[in-house]
């Protein structure tokens, strides 16, 4: 079992492409949307999250899930459901993209919302934890935060582009950031060529 978490940053759609295609390695998959980032899917994805089901539906109606009835979706208040408790065994918590109040929040154990108790239970149970954050430029505040995080054990995954991919639009960019995503979690996918693939291809056989 995965955790996503959605925070308030621009780039929900990078969360969602990370659900998809975790759900089309047949992975159980917990999604935590903070408020905020149901207003912003609304704004940047132009789907509206007016009710419960709304990030339920949106998942189905795209085409590049498969398997979605191994998707839950549970409310950022809601400290009673499996994320909430390191009994849950969940194997690592991504929180894609993670705005620099939920990086603080993180950072300092603050955990007031489900996504960031879901973070700490998976520092204190050491198991992974990865946040993409999104945020630029930086601050020292920011960057003492991931420094805080990344020494409590969080891994820390800009979505930085990776050019020599030679990425021709915009899913192609936000493909490269899942695949990343997916490396670190030891998940097989074929969002990008790796640079072994690559290089392969340079020197030929």
């Amino acid at each position: 079992m995965i955790v996503v978490g959605i925070s308030g940053a621009s780039g929900p759609i990078l969360g969602i492409r990370l659900i998809e295609e975790l759900l089309n390695l047949k992975e159980r998959v917990y999604a935590i949307l903070s408020g905020s980032a149901r207003s912003i899917i609304t704004h940047e994805l132009g789907y509206p999250m007016d009710k419960a089901s709304s990030f339920t539906d949106l998942i189905k109606t795209r085409t590049l899930a498969k398997n979605s009835s191994l998707l839950s979706v549970v409310d950022d208040t809601n400290f009673f459901s499996p994320p909430a408790s390191g009994s849950s065994r969940f194997e690592a918590v991504v929180v894609m993209p993670c705005s620099m109040k939920t990086l603080s929040s993180v950072a300092n154990g603050y955990a007031d919302s489900l996504i960031t108790r879901a973070c700490d239970v998976a520092l204190k149970e050491k198991r992974r934890l990865l946040l993409v954050p999104r945020e630029t430029p930086l601050n020292l505040i920011h960057i003492e935060n991931m420094k805080k995080a990344a020494i409590a054990g969080a891994d820390i995954v800009p979505p930085v582009l990776g050019f020599y991919t030679h990425p021709k639009t915009i899913d192609d960019m936000i493909n490269f950031t899942v695949g990343k995503v997916l490396n670190l979690l030891g998940k097989h996918h074929s969002l990008f060529q790796s640079w072994e693939e690559m290089s392969h291809n340079f020197i030929g056989e």
